[in-house]
């Protein structure tokens, strides 16, 4: 999957990558920039882009990984912009509540 931000977290912090939320409704509807926005600030679903060295040191199985999908607490971290103009989110490892897979 590689890192395009070259953003690389320490300790026990992660980086990850909101989902898109959608601004058109299924049903053709623009949503506008504010409801968007505040959609997106409520989103909760993310991608891990990379992973400090300490982080999940103290978690039992599953271990999050970099490339999993995960359900983040809604207000966590700061977002940052990464060297490919990206926005990304820095995290605390405690933020992640679920790996959404198998």
């Amino acid at each position: 999957m590689g890192n395009p931000s070259k953003l690389n977290p320490v300790e026990y912090k992660i980086l990850i990558q909101l989902d898109e939320v959608e601004k058109v409704t299924e049903g053709g509807i623009i949503i506008p920039m504010s409801a968007a926005d505040k959609r997106q600030m409520e989103q909760v679903i993310a991608t891990i882009i990379a992973i400090g060295g300490n982080s999940f040191e103290d978690f039992k199985k599953p271990i999050p990984k970099v490339g999993d999908r995960v359900y983040v607490a809604k207000f966590a971290g700061y977002e940052v912009n990464g060297a490919d103009g990206e926005k990304y989110k820095l995290v605390n490892d405690k933020d992640v509540a679920a790996v959404i897979g198998d």
